[in-house]
């Protein structure tokens, strides 16, 4: 089931609140967290049983791996085998489903073999279930997590604001907001937030990224069609795509968070504003990076065995951040790449604090925009491609797909009813370059959604925006489209 759709706005969502809600009135207090917990697994089963079916037996596997944990508290060597056969398993299910194909694809290329594919349909959110149980594992072997009851596991991991594509929350964060009792009656400011962010979110990426994406895949239909001018359109249009895809996620999970006094750890933090690929990194996908730190970065040695030890071990967080974006060498490129930007700011971070920060932020775009044309490029071949481009002068013409893009926007036909056909008739280019322009600075000046929603500033404006904002967006419905992170 997918946020933006009917299903979910009109019928799945209020059931859930009202039903959560109606429960804790009346005092039964479990059978809220069970109601929620089997509606959450509704979410997920919508499309799949199967996955549905997975998603259960991976919440038994770790709850009783854990439960043996704590059972066999006094033997060292039990407990390290629980927590190896939880590592092996929750892994041994991401590489089958996810990588399988891909490490048979390159044994076949290197040792020219003919093993067979598996071609398995990667299940939704299995990247995010799986690596909030692995970091439940490792606390309860290192005897950070108290115990929980088996419904108020089943509702951390399944809890469906953030199932399928996060944020990667912790089971101390979560599990405590749903025990507080204060957290069990509607709290009428965290509702307006949530409302807030859900609108936010959703037009972001109905009204923004799926134009958008309109854009990039026509571009990418055909690469060398393009020449520098349509080559760097595509390019910011997919950068700003992921930016409001994955942001437009990030803020409905938030909101829909807030409309049970959850609050969900942030995620997005207007990454476009930093001024160095590190800054980036602070600002993107933030609960990814934290995981990666607590339980890759930091127990490899930190920054704590010297400066070459150190950047080896960027470097392997940056490598396995590629690897689990997708099953690829254009997202294992892509995250090589990034590593080798890290290491750039941390060698000469001082020098280029001296740089004026506005230069540095467009320079800092410009390599995230380069890296994700690797990124969303289908092979290294169509990625250095697109690169390549950028020095293909042509006619200096927008290549004709893309304009065409835009040219079926009911908002632009608007603009032509107006008196300016003539105008965007004559100049094609016009529409994209100055959709492109405003959402650039939308990205480098406006505030992020969790600083709007926590001003506490609710007023007639705001309440307008909000309603208006839902009724574009659930009006631009026609086409429900998956988030990119829905792939990863």
């Amino acid at each position: 089931m997918l946020f933006n759709s009917y299903i979910f706005v009109f019928l799945f969502l209020p059931l859930v609140v009202m039903g959560y809600y109606g429960l804790h009135h009346f005092g039964w207090q479990r059978a809220a967290l069970g109601y929620l917990t089997m509606m959450s697994m509704v979410f997920y089963g919508y499309n799949s049983m199967a996955y549905l079916a997975m998603l259960i037996v991976s919440i038994l596997v770790n709850f009783f791996l854990v439960r043996f944990m704590g059972a066999k508290s006094g033997r060292v060597w039990q407990r390290r085998a629980a927590l190896l056969l939880g590592l092996l398993y929750n892994l041994g299910i991401l590489f089958y489903f996810k990588y399988y194909d891909f490490f048979i694809e390159n044994v076949n290329a290197a040792f020219k073999t003919d093993y067979r594919f598996l071609r398995l349909a990667l299940p939704l959110g299995i990247s995010f279930y799986t690596f909030q149980q692995i970091s439940y594992v490792i606390d309860a072997y290192r005897g950070d997590c108290e115990r929980y009851s088996f419904l108020e596991y089943a509702a951390y991991v399944s809890f469906f604001p953030q199932l399928i594509a996060g944020p990667i929350v912790y089971h101390d964060e979560l599990i405590p907001q749903l025990r507080a009792e204060e957290n069990h009656h509607i709290q009428f400011e965290n509702l307006s937030k949530g409302i807030y962010a859900f609108a936010l979110g959703m037009a972001k990426k109905v009204l923004v990224a799926d134009t958008l994406s309109k854009v990039v895949t026509a571009g990418y239909a055909d690469v060398e069609a393009l020449n520098s001018v349509s080559t760097m359109l595509v390019m910011v249009c997919y950068s700003l795509q992921i930016y409001f895809d994955f942001s437009g996620y990030c803020d409905m999970a938030y909101g829909i968070g807030f409309l049970f006094n959850v609050t969900l750890p942030i995620n997005f933090n207007s990454p476009y504003k930093a001024a160095s690929i590190r800054e980036f990194w602070d600002r993107w996908h933030m609960t990814l990076t934290r995981f990666f730190t607590k339980y890759v970065y930091i127990p490899l040695g930190g920054s704590r065995r010297g400066t070459v030890r150190t950047y080896f071990n960027v470097m392997v967080v940056f490598l396995v951040s590629g690897i689990w974006h997708g099953a690829n060498w254009t997202f294992i490129l892509w995250g090589v790449v990034n590593g080798f930007g890290n290491l750039f700011d941390r060698v000469f971070g001082r020098v280029l604090m001296k740089i004026p920060r506005l230069i540095r932020v467009f320079f800092t775009f410009c390599f995230c925009s380069i890296a994700w044309s690797m990124f969303r490029a289908q092979s290294l071949k169509q990625g250095f491609l697109m690169i390549k481009n950028l020095g293909v002068a042509g006619d200096g013409r927008v290549y004709g797909p893309l304009t065409e893009v835009f040219d079926k926007l009911v908002e632009v036909k608007l603009l032509g009813w107006m008196g300016l056909d003539p105008l965007i008739q004559a100049c094609p280019w016009l529409m994209p370059a100055v959709f492109a322009a405003v959402l650039v600075c939308a990205c480098l000046w406006m505030r992020s959604t969790q600083e709007k929603a926590a001003d506490g500033r609710y007023g007639i404006r705001r309440i307008v925006t909000t309603v208006g904002l839902l009724i574009w967006s659930i009006l631009s419905l026609s086409e429900v489209s998956e988030f990119l992170y829905f792939n990863f």
